[in-house]
């Protein structure tokens, strides 16, 4: 069964309390997403590094429950 964009937002913004999460359904089908994350937190780190810490949020759902997430990340 496919992650709920609130569900994805859900465990970013408890990873990254400071984030601005904004999820875009892609192909309305659940399962193929855009998420913009901008988070103070994300200063000084490299893009790697930012996004390596939003996919850490979502667990080990990438590849499994939720397919496909074009990441975008930056500070505000």
């Amino acid at each position: 069964m496919p992650m709920a964009a609130d569900e994805i937002e859900a465990m970013i913004r408890a990873a990254i309390p400071d984030a601005q999460v904004e999820i875009t359904d892609l192909a309305g089908d659940g399962d193929h997403y855009a998420a913009r994350v901008v988070s103070e937190s994300f200063r000084g780190q490299t893009r790697v590094a930012q996004q390596r810490r939003v996919y850490e949020a979502l667990g080990g759902n990438m590849g499994g429950v939720l397919h496909a997430l074009q990441l975008t990340t930056a500070t505000p």
